[in-house]
């Protein structure tokens, strides 16, 4: 594999929105390298790409394993010039009923993995005069849902990093940007109750639940060179549910 095609690091690629977007990329033309938190995920990827790409195994909570898989890429495929923070969990609870590990958990998974994940392309990218660093947020950092305090800070802390990291990269062509996502139906939704998928709808002024692909289309217009002047912006994909 040579520098030709740019490498794009998708991490939580094995299912859900990061599987549509690993695939996206990959039908835009990047090498994908995508993360699962198991051997048989990674190797589930790996097959699935084909020589388009490859799975590899990565907790997101472990800074060594970053920096490990990440000088494996660059040493076997190349620098990684577009990544994708889109690997998270849920521990929902009631303030007054949650633990601090799983505020914690929450807070490492998501936010902390993002400035791992970050720091670790940045130079990568600034030697190539190129880079796009694209960050799954959630709605639910602007739109108030009980029982996610964990996650909704994580979320919000994702974007405000991301503006962040914008005024930072800019002069090196580096873009950062956050994708936010509203009521997806993946394998979670699938489990609610019909009426429980029904006041969701209600809320949504498209009045459906999203797709996974509609998320990874945000992520290939955003990696694309026809977003290049657009950086430090929270891209909203919610059907209407939220409208800033």
């Amino acid at each position: 594999m040579t520098q030709q095609r740019k490498v794009a690091l998708v991490t939580g690629a094995s299912r859900g929105i990061g599987a549509a977007i690993a695939q996206q990329l990959i039908q835009d033309g990047f090498f994908v390298v995508g993360t699962a938190t198991s051997e048989s995920g990674a190797q589930k990827l790996t097959e699935s790409f084909a020589e388009h790409g490859t799975g590899a195994v990565l907790d997101v909570r472990e800074g060594e394993a970053i920096d490990a898989l990440v000088s494996h890429i660059e040493q076997q495929y190349g620098s990684v010039l577009v990544l994708v923070n889109n690997a998270g969990i849920t521990k929902d609870n009631l303030l007054l009923r949650m633990s601090e590990d799983d505020w914690d958990d929450i807070l490492n998974i998501h936010l902390k993995a993002v400035y791992r994940l970050s720091k670790r392309v940045l130079k990568g990218m600034t030697k190539a005069r190129f880079g796009r660093i694209i960050n799954i947020s959630s709605v639910v950092a602007h739109f108030a849902n009980p029982g996610q305090a964990n996650y909704s800070a994580a979320k919000a802390g994702i974007e405000a990093f991301s503006r962040s990291l914008a005024k930072e990269m800019g002069s090196r062509q580096i873009t950062v940007n956050s994708v936010a996502p509203g009521f997806i139906a993946t394998e979670m939704t699938d489990q609610l109750s019909e009426d429980v998928r029904k006041k969701m709808i209600d809320q949504v002024a498209l009045n459906r639940l999203g797709e996974p692909q509609d998320i990874a289309n945000a992520v290939s217009f955003l990696a694309s060179d026809n977003a290049s002047y657009i950086t430090g912006t929270v891209l909203h994909v919610n059907g209407g549910l939220y409208m800033a």
